[in-house]
């Protein structure tokens, strides 16, 4: 490695490098024991679940000191900092829209905690005013703005808002031209968009507000309302879910001509039914388009009484069909854009589709006419991600994005008559993509099974087996993993490190079968993956055991608990984010009992509850066994996986734990499951992850 570009040095001295002793604070354990089919599993720190007691408080702020405590401790800890804060420190920029008489788009100036809304006048000479500065809603930045909706004619708005970074959401109107607030703000809703009918009102989703904690309390009874402005909330009119069946979740779209309400609802995050009610007749009648909640369908676009459908009804790669009012039954759709051997997904702008393609988790887009004749392939930038194509019918002219691993995200105009595109922004980024490379492997997993994973790194770098190297992973519910650039990631990967993302089983690269090998009983899969793409690093003399630390979120929380509490000596470090972690308790909390499609629960049947027990993190712990270092991440307001979980699987391995690596929880006040976080606070928590992960590999100082 050439001297200059040297930024990570490594004492060798002991890749163990001892720690002090840590005095874990005391969690006590309570007798509370349930029984799964004959079964009796003891909960000690059932009581840790509730999060309204000042027990759970108190403990929360003692398990904080002594994590604070140890990553104030590590020396170069505020060198992390500064060199993310000088990286992130540039402009950035969404792709823009057309509303009204405007273009709106949304930029942060470098390090603000949110990205500002601007707008000009629908020309080139228009100069840019602050439209909505989310910046000014809390001094903290802890409120942060969750999505901006227009009505028909651009001269209203209802934009949402999270406090605390929770999913419930408050929603606030507001004319365009004036900028004044119109009528009462909207509370409690969830999981929701806006979708506006005309100039008038519109609709919107929320659950009945639980009881009891509204962050952790069971919902389970989403419902479609209808906001008339100039009216009392109390007075909105439930347009579906108030019948005696049930649905987790309920959305309501209108269509761009105003003339239907398209609702698509269902109980689990895959398949749902999808119904519509034509708002030209006074009528509330509901029509069915499709009943069968095994299948994926949505409507993307209508053209008179003809509808565009998005399915995977007997396409698992999906396909894009039409039909018409008269004719709605399955039998009769029509194929637009056939299944291809690659899955892909559908956007519409200018009077054209545009299929986006994966091919092995890279991005291709065709444009294809309404008649479903191709148009052309649009070469994109490079080898990477591609997002955009949207907008409206009439719109000249269309935006998409284009990013990798190393490249940063760049904004291109394109117009859609010829296929020409040309560099709308371009970011200026302390970062010199040119130093980098990306290299896509395949290998495989336990099975047989080849699993892609993109490995991103400096170029110079040796492969001696000592290159810290975070494995960063997911797998589940049917979501994809594109290459994409991360500050953070960037910063790691300056300092030295490799970054290695599989697309393992249970996301959607590869479609519904791929989606469908990874869940319930077909879990294991994942983790077996996730195991082999390590294995993979360290034959290849990436990295070793010594230098790998293996993360993930969420639902790759659980993946990292899950291949830790399998294979502790795999990795040197673990770092699960807001995990599901308590698999035998996950769907008893907010509305998690929808993620059943892709877990089971520990209720529906003996085979599926002692599964769940073979992996599930919280139960697997086991004593006086030797774990890695590892830092837990949640937030204190998360609302979707709640940090209950985390709490239960950090009192679990602190008591059990033996050795000298520090188990720790990070818990982060007024913080939720990640999105809207403040700026501010998303650089403290890499600084304290990338500090936490490159002491505890043995790394003395950084330059």
């Amino acid at each position: 490695m050439k001297d200059n570009l040297i930024y990570l040095i490594v004492l060798f001295a002991s890749c163990n490098t001892p720690t002090k002793n840590i005095n874990y604070p005391i969690t006590e354990k309570e007798v509370v024991v349930d029984t799964y089919f004959g079964t009796e599993i003891e909960d000690p720190y059932r009581w840790l679940e509730d999060d309204l007691s000042s027990e759970t408080s108190n403990w929360v702020d003692s398990q904080n000191e002594v994590t604070f405590n140890y990553l104030k401790s590590i020396p170069y800890r505020n060198k992390l900092k500064s060199k993310l804060t000088s990286i992130w420190n540039y402009e950035k920029q969404t792709s823009p829209y057309t509303r009204g008489e405007y273009i709106y788009y949304y930029r942060n100036d470098g390090l603000q905690n949110q990205y500002v809304v601007y707008r000009k006048k629908d020309n080139s000479n228009s100069s840019e005013e602050v439209f909505l500065d989310p910046n000014k809603f809390s001094e903290d930045g802890t409120i942060s703005l969750t999505g901006l909706y227009f009505s028909e004619d651009g001269k209203l708005i209802s934009y949402t808002i999270s406090e605390g970074g929770s999913d419930w959401r408050k929603a606030i109107v507001m004319d365009t031209e004036t900028k004044q607030i119109i009528g009462d703000t909207l509370t409690n809703i969830k999981f929701s968009g806006i979708s506006w009918k005309g100039n008038k009102g519109f609709y919107y989703s929320s659950y009945d507000k639980p009881e009891g904690s509204e962050l952790s309390e069971y919902t389970d009874r989403h419902k479609l309302y209808y906001h008339e402005l100039g009216t009392n909330q109390k007075s909105d009119k439930t347009v579906f879910g108030d019948s005696r069946k049930k649905y987790r979740y309920v959305y309501g779209n209108v269509s761009d001509d105003n003339n239907f309400l398209f609702i698509s609802t269902s109980n689990l995050t895959d398949g749902n039914e999808l119904y519509m009610i034509d708002l030209r007749k006074n009528s509330n009648r509901i029509q069915t388009i499709s009943d069968d909640p095994s299948t994926d369908d949505y409507v993307v676009d209508n053209v008179d009484d003809t509808f565009y459908i998005f399915t995977n009804f007997n396409a698992p790669n999906k396909r894009l069909v039409k039909t018409t009012l008269n004719n709605l039954k399955r039998e009769n759709w029509q194929d637009v854009i056939p299944e291809s051997e690659n899955v892909f997904s559908i956007s519409s702008g200018s009077g054209y589709f545009f299929a986006r393609y994966l091919v092995d988790a890279f991005s291709q887009v065709y444009q294809y006419n309404y008649s479903g004749e191709l148009v052309r392939k649009v070469e994109l930038p490079g080898i990477g991600t591609s997002s955009g194509f949207s907008g409206e019918r009439d719109q000249e002219e269309l935006y998409f994005s284009f990013s990798n691993y190393y490249t940063p995200g760049s904004l291109y105009s394109f117009n859609p008559k010829n296929g020409e595109y040309n560099i709308y922004w371009k970011p200026e980024i302390e970062f010199n993509a040119d130093l980098y490379t990306s290299k896509q492997v395949f290998y495989e997993s336990k099975d047989g099974t080849k699993v892609p994973m993109i490995i991103t790194h400096k170029k110079d770098i040796v492969l001696d087996g000592k290159n810290p190297t975070i494995l960063y992973g997911y797998g589940g519910f049917n979501i994809s993993r594109t290459p994409g650039f991360s500050v953070a990631n960037a910063v790691w990967m300056d300092l030295g490190g490799v970054y290695a993302v599989p697309n393992i089983r249970g996301g959607g690269e590869y479609g519904k079968e791929w989606h469908n090998s990874g869940t319930k009983l077909n879990k294991q899969n994942v983790f077996d993956d996730f195991i082999a793409a390590a294995e993979h690093l360290i034959s290849s003399n990436y990295t070793s055991s010594d230098y790998l630390a293996l993360r993930g979120g969420s639902n790759g929380g659980l993946l990292v608990g899950a291949v830790m509490t399998q294979r502790p000596e795999l990795m040197k470090v673990a770092l699960p984010a807001v995990g599901v972690l308590d698999m035998l308790r996950y769907h008893k909390f907010t509305s998690g009992a929808g993620w059943a499609f892709d877990y089971g629960t520990s209720e529906e049947s003996e085979e599926m509850f002692k599964y769940l027990l073979g992996y599930s993190p919280v139960h697997n712990v086991k004593q006086n066994t030797e774990y890695p270092a590892t830092m837990i991440t949640t937030g204190d307001h998360d609302d979707r996986v709640v940090p209950a979980h985390s709490f239960k699987f950090a009192a679990n391995l602190q008591d059990k734990h033996v050795g000298k690596n520090p188990v720790l929880i990070r818990i982060e006040k007024e913080a939720g499951h990640g999105a809207g976080t403040p700026l501010a606070k998303v650089i403290d928590q890499y600084a304290d992850i990338y500090g936490f992960t490159l002491y505890n590999m043995g790394v003395k100082r950084i330059k």
